[in-house]
C-alpha cells in the first residue's frame, strides 16, 4: 500500500525533517583536522589554534553530512585561510613600502641612519615616533597619505599580483560552497524517492 510521504507517520522521515534532525546532531568528537586530509596548510609562524578555531566554526555552521561535504568544508577553510594570509601579506608590503618612502623623505633632513630608525619605530606604531613623523611631515606640508601613495606606486606590481591571488582563492572557495549547495539540493529528492520506494515495498 502506498502511503503519502507527507502524512504524520512519515513526517520524521521527510527530507526537510531529516535535514533538520541532522543539523540538531552534535558534531563528532573528532574534528576534520583529524581526518586523512593531510596537515593544516600553515606557514611558519602561523597560529595553529586560530586555524583549528576557524575549522571548527565552519564545520559547526555547515555540519557536513558525508565525506564529500567534509572535503568541501576543508577546502573552504583552507581557501579562507589562504585569502586571510594574502591580505596580511598585502598589508605588510604596503607598510614596508610606506616605511621606505618615509625613510627616503626623512633622510634628506636627519641622515639615512636616523631616518631608517625613526621610520622603523613609526612602522611599529611607537607613539613618540608617530608624533615625530607627523610633525616633520606637517612642516613639509605633506600628509601621510602622500607617502603611502608613493610607497604604493613602488609596490604596485606585487600588490596587484596578491590581489589577483586573493580573488582566485575566493573564487575557488565560492565553487566549493556551490558544490555543497548542489549536493544538498539533490539530497532531498533522493531521500524522498527512497522513502516512496520503501512505501511501495510495504
Amino acid at each position: 500500500m502506498n502511503v503519502s510521504t507527507d502524512t504524520p507517520a512519515n513526517a520524521a522521515t521527510s527530507p526537510a525533517n531529516a535535514l533538520s534532525a541532522r543539523a540538531a546532531l552534535p558534531l563528532p568528537a573528532t574534528s576534520l583536522a583529524a581526518l586523512p586530509f593531510g596537515p593544516a596548510p600553515l606557514a611558519e609562524g602561523e597560529d595553529a589554534e586560530a586555524y583549528d578555531e576557524l575549522l571548527l566554526r565552519v564545520s559547526s555552521g555547515v555540519r557536513p553530512a558525508d565525506i564529500l561535504e567534509e572535503i568541501w568544508v576543508r577546502d573552504v577553510v583552507d581557501l579562507t585561510w589562504e585569502a586571510l594570509r594574502l591580505r596580511r601579506l598585502k598589508a605588510a608590503i604596503l607598510t614596508m613600502s610606506a616605511r621606505k618612502a618615509l625613510t627616503d623623505n626623512l633622510s634628506k633632513f636627519i641622515g639615512y641612519a636616523k631616518a631608517e630608525a625613526l621610520a622603523g619605530a613609526w612602522a611599529a606604531r611607537e607613539a613618540e615616533a608617530v608624533a615625530t613623523v607627523a610633525e616633520r611631515l606637517a612642516a613639509q606640508g605633506l600628509a601621510l597619505e602622500a607617502l603611502t601613495a608613493q610607497g604604493l606606486t613602488r609596490a604596485l606590481e606585487p600588490v596587484e599580483r596578491i590581489a589577483r591571488m586573493i580573488a582566485q582563492a575566493e573564487a575557488r572557495r565560492g565553487a566549493a560552497l556551490r558544490e555543497i549547495e548542489r549536493h544538498r539540493a539533490s539530497f532531498g529528492p533522493r531521500l524522498r524517492a527512497a522513502v516512496v520506494e520503501a512505501d511501495r515495498a510495504d
